[in-house]
């Protein structure tokens, strides 16, 4: 389930609760969906209930428990609980995730690279200035201090960040392979990983917009939340521990960040380097 599915089947589960007279309120238009702030809290948070609330001059809260019931027993949701005054917090069924990373890994690669928006025609100058990856990346991406800092390699730079990141879920696959295990996609291992599932989940629908700035601030979006949680999580053993259904879960998510990543850089013509 997709921010976007889930944003809808929220949507949905207020109406039939206006429908069914638990909620004597208008339906909102749209209802949002976002990644808590902390762990613990759900894979995603809603204030739906909040904005209900203050339709039908019911406490919050009240508003809350006959949404969450309802949510509770929508396909994909393993569970919602209520939080501070009034907030959802929600948390997906295992097979979601299963199903996001497996979706990951077995989607095609894009055929042909998106068209660059060149305004000023200077994409041969700067091919010439900067390379082929720098060049093509400051045509999508305000330069800050200048374009040569797209050259550098720290994490300032965005377009380093991401071919980084790339370049960590190559290292971390080779490893796995010395080690002596694959990954596989499993309802485990997935601790602190919601930012990144949520932006492995948008790539089909920023990739259908073909819109390459959308695109490449996606990516850096991904490859940020890739890199914070394999900072937290350990995808690999340590020391005399064996590989377990854990590490292979975590292997699996790591493989599809880069197959997402890879496809996205192919996407706006720039190279995935398997080392950096």
């Amino acid at each position: 389930m997709t921010p976007a599915d889930l944003s809808r089947t929220v949507l949905l589960t207020v109406q039939r609760a206006v429908e069914a007279d638990e909620l004597p309120a208008a339906v909102p238009s749209r209802v949002t969906v976002r990644v808590p702030p902390r762990p613990g809290c759900g894979d995603f948070a809603t204030n739906v209930a909040l904005r209900v609330a203050q339709e039908t001059g019911r406490p919050a809260r009240e508003v809350a428990e006959v949404l969450r019931k309802r949510l509770a027993a929508e396909p994909g949701i393993a569970r919602v609980e209520i939080a501070g005054p009034g907030f959802l917090n929600i948390t997906l069924d295992g097979i979601s995730y299963v199903r996001l990373v497996r979706d990951a890994l077995g989607a095609p690669p894009a055929a042909e690279p998106l068209p660059l928006p060149d305004p000023g025609h200077e994409l041969p100058v700067l091919l010439a200035r900067l390379g082929s990856d720098a060049a093509r990346w400051s045509l999508l991406w305000p330069a800050g201090a200048g374009r040569a800092g797209f050259l550098v390699q720290r994490d300032s730079n965005p377009l380093f960040r991401v071919r980084y990141a790339y370049a960590r879920t190559q290292g971390l696959l080779r490893n796995a392979r010395d080690l002596g295990f694959r990954s596989e996609p499993a309802d485990s291992g997935h601790e602190g990983a919601a930012p990144l599932l949520a932006a492995l989940a948008d790539h089909p629908r920023v990739t259908a917009a073909r819109d390459p700035e959308r695109l490449a601030r996606h990516l850096d979006r991904t490859a940020g939340a890739f890199l914070t949680w394999q900072t937290e999580c350990s995808v690999l053993p340590r020391g005399d521990e064996k590989p377990s259904a854990v590490h292979r879960a975590r292997l699996a998510l790591a493989e599809a960040t880069g197959n997402v990543l890879a496809d996205g850089l192919h996407q706006l013509g720039i190279t995935a380097p398997a080392h950096l």
